[in-house]
């Protein structure tokens, strides 16, 4: 997923420098959504791996 992002963020990048505001914008608010749900889902599996980990050595 922060593939697609870091995608997004080169097209709103290219697409400002050549004068497509609205393309830029949109794509620009793409790759902050894609952004914010990759890291909300890493986060949500490093509880769940922290909280499997613990309960599998006995913690």
């Amino acid at each position: 997923m922060l593939k697609w992002a870091l995608i997004f963020a080169i097209v709103a990048v290219v697409a400002g420098l050549l004068g497509f505001g609205g393309i830029a914008g949109a794509a620009a608010g793409i790759a902050k959504l894609l952004f914010f749900v990759a890291v909300v889902g890493f986060l949500i599996f490093l509880a769940i791996g922290v909280f499997a980990g613990r309960k599998i050595m006995g913690d």
